[in-house]
């Protein structure tokens, strides 16, 4: 499916080599000879060496500067791609997968979806030489695989990395060491689980502070209660009257979706919660 920049608007595109080209980056490959891999797939008209083309997640052009085809181990490179071919290309910079590449510059396919990482364990470098080694080659495994995570135990400030399995994981440090010959220790996987809440609760948060000059104001009234499986984080505003203005809506949203990253049983990220938002106050100076 393509939809306008915005993804307001659903677009149909044919396969037809005589539009401008548009295709979707599906999978990301460090080469150790040619550097980075774009697996791209051509939806509509004619792939060229040299072409300059739209990304409209970064909102900037990648130019094409190789096309090649993959077989097996055997590559070819080629000067077009026409609809319908998938093909490697080199040259873009700042791609992730999933990015659309176009010669419109209102027009996105839609991206693959992900299922999260289920399982997660701590790595750290031997020693301090294998420590920039191991934080450029977490950079590229991340980037080339949109199911592997890399995240910073703010409380320990072990290095989390996290995938869809004890086998993922093992085969992204056994890269590790073989691509980017970094030696590290890892800790036991542990599950990545989700809390989530049973009953309806009602709370108010005050923040109240003054340090000479203009102080911090901030007080609302949530009314939190559990939401369907699988629907998520749902927000909604029910403010009357003015009571919390307008611009200070998004900050609480903000200040929620922040809450829900750590759970108060585990730690884990809270899931499937529906916060309503329904009274509170604001000073004229301070808020």
């Amino acid at each position: 499916r393509a939809f306008t920049d915005d993804g307001d608007t659903e677009i149909k595109i044919n396969a037809d080599d005589g539009q401008k080209v548009t295709g979707l980056c599906f999978k990301l490959w460090a080469d150790p000879f040619v550097g980075q891999l774009v697996f791209f797939r051509v939806y509509r008209g004619q792939l060229k060496k040299g072409d300059n083309l739209y990304n409209p997640r970064t909102r900037s052009n990648e130019r094409i500067s190789r096309i090649v085809l993959l077989r097996a181990m055997d590559r070819e490179e080629i000067d077009v791609a026409y609809s319908g071919d998938i093909c490697a290309i080199i040259g873009p910079k700042d791609v992730i997968t999933g990015d659309t590449l176009t010669l419109e510059d209102d027009l996105v396919l839609e991206p693959p979806t992900f299922a999260d990482p289920v399982i997660s364990m701590s790595i750290e470098p031997n020693s301090k030489g294998d420590q920039e080694r191991l934080s450029i080659g977490l950079q590229r495994l991340a980037k080339e695989d949109p199911t592997f995570k890399v995240s910073s135990n703010p409380e320990t400030g072990q290095t989390l990395i996290s995938g869809m399995g004890e086998l993922h994981l093992e085969i992204i440090v056994d890269r590790l060491k073989r691509e980017f010959k970094v030696e590290a220790k890892s800790g036991k996987p542990q599950i990545s689980y989700r809390e989530t809440i049973t009953t309806n609760a009602e709370g108010v948060g005050k923040f109240i502070r003054q340090s000479g000059g203009r102080g911090q104001y901030g007080h609302v009234w949530l009314k939190i209660e559990p939401n369907e499986k699988g629907k998520g984080f749902e927000f909604v505003n029910d403010i009357v009257g003015g009571v919390v203005p307008r611009e200070y809506i998004p900050a609480v949203e903000k200040g929620l979706r922040e809450c829900l990253d750590t759970g108060v049983l585990a730690g884990f990220p809270i899931v499937d919660v529906k916060v309503t938002l329904f009274d509170g106050s604001f000073h004229e100076v301070d808020s």
